[in-house]
C-alpha cells in the first residue's frame, strides 16, 4: 500500500484500533473517506496486514518510534486506547495518564497534525470512586496540560454496547435466558450509547469546527437515562417475546468481599482483575446519567440508535413491532 498521506484523503492516527470501540471506529472512518493509521500491540504470531484505507503500525504507547510513525502525516489523532483492568493504581495510570502524555507529545511534534480527540469515560466524572476513574480523569488533565496548540476535546461516553462487546454481552445473554444479575440495590440510573453512535459522534467532531479544550458527555438521547425497570421491560419485549425477566440482586457487601479477594489474588499471582473494590463502587454508584445535548449543539451530531433497536442488533435479533 502506498503511504496514506499521499492519497489526498485526511489521515487519522488511531490508538486502541483493535478494541471494541476502536474496531467500530476504524471501519466508520474508512467508510467516511478517511485514511487510518492504526496502532496495534505486537505479540508473537500477530501481524496485522494493511487493508484498503488502513495502515497498521506495530508498537505500544511507550514506544516513541512507533508513535512517531503513527502520527506521521496525520491530520488528527483519536486516542481510544485505555486500560480497564488492574490491581494497583499504577496499572491504570501508566496507560490512561502517561499514555495520553506520550501520544499528545508525538502529535505536537508532527507539524501536519492539528487536532486531538481523547475518548475518555463517564467514569472520569467521579474520580474518587476507583483507580480506573481517577486515571481517566488524570488523562483528561494531562491532555489539557500538554496539548499546546492542538485543537482538542475529550469525550465521556457512558456504558457502550453493541456487536463485538464483551463487557455487557453476558448481561444481555443472561436477560435472554430470563435472569438479570444486578449489582447492589438496583436503584441507580444510567445512560447508554451504541458503539455505532459513538463512532459517528467521533466522525462528527473531526468534521466540525469546535472550540478547543472542551469535555463532552454523550448518550443515546434517552432523556434522564435508564432505570432497571425500563431496561428489563425493553429486554423482555426484544429478547423474550414479553416473557418476564427475574431480577437477581447481588448485595454490595458480597460484591465487595469477592472483589477484595480477587484483588489480593491478582497481586499475588500477577494477573489483571476486572472486579476490584473500586469497580464495585463504580457499579453501585447511583448516578451515571449524562446529557449529550452540548455535543449536539457543538457538532450537529444526533444519536440514531435507541436501546430497543441496539439491543436487538447486539444479539442478532430483529424487532418487528
Amino acid at each position: 500500500m502506498n503511504d496514506l498521506a499521499d492519497s489526498g484523503h485526511p489521515v487519522i492516527a488511531l490508538t486502541g484500533a483493535t478494541g471494541f470501540i476502536g474496531t467500530a471506529l476504524r471501519e466508520r472512518l474508512v467508510a467516511a473517506g478517511y485514511r487510518v493509521r492504526a496502532l496495534y500491540r505486537p505479540r508473537p504470531g500477530r501481524v496485522l496486514e494493511n487493508a484498503p484505507g488502513v495502515k497498521w503500525i506495530a508498537g505500544d504507547l511507550n514506544d516513541r518510534d512507533a508513535l512517531a510513525a503513527l502520527v506521521q502525516g496525520a491530520d488528527a489523532v483519536v486516542h481510544c486506547a485505555g486500560n480497564v483492568r488492574g490491581a494497583r493504581a499504577a496499572d491504570f495510570d501508566v496507560v490512561n495518564e502517561a499514555g495520553v502524555i506520550d501520544i499528545v507529545r508525538a502529535a505536537r511534534e508532527e507539524s501536519h497534525c492539528h487536532r486531538f480527540l481523547l475518548v475518555s469515560s463517564l467514569a472520569a466524572r467521579e474520580p474518587q470512586l476507583s483507580d480506573y476513574s481517577r486515571s481517566k480523569w488524570l488523562g483528561e488533565r494531562a491532555l489539557a496540560a500538554h496539548a499546546g496548540d492542538l485543537v482538542w476535546a475529550a469525550l465521556r461516553p457512558p456504558a457502550v454496547y453493541g456487536p463485538g462487546d464483551r463487557e455487557m454481552l453476558p448481561l444481555f445473554q443472561s436477560m435472554a435466558r430470563g435472569i438479570a444479575p444486578i449489582p447492589g440495590s438496583g436503584d441507580g440510573r444510567f445512560s447508554l450509547i451504541h458503539v455505532s453512535d459513538l463512532a459517528s459522534a467521533i466522525v462528527a467532531w473531526l468534521r466540525s469546527d469546535t472550540q478547543s479544550g472542551q469535555t463532552f458527555e454523550l448518550d443515546d438521547g434517552h432523556a434522564g437515562g435508564y432505570d432497571w425497570d425500563t431496561v428489563l421491560s425493553t429486554a423482555s419485549r426484544v429478547l423474550r417475546d414479553n416473557a418476564p425477566i427475574r431480577r437477581l440482586l447481588i448485595p454490595a457487601p458480597l460484591l465487595r468481599a469477592i472483589a477484595g479477594a480477587n484483588r489480593t489474588a491478582a497481586r499475588v499471582f500477577g494477573y489483571a482483575p476486572m472486579l476490584t473494590p473500586g469497580k464495585v463502587r463504580e457499579l453501585t454508584h447511583a448516578d451515571w446519567v449524562c446529557d449529550g445535548r452540548a455535543f449536539t449543539r457543538a457538532t450537529g451530531w444526533t444519536p440514531e440508535i435507541g436501546f430497543e433497536r441496539g439491543l436487538a442488533a447486539t444479539l442478532g435479533n430483529t424487532v418487528t413491532h
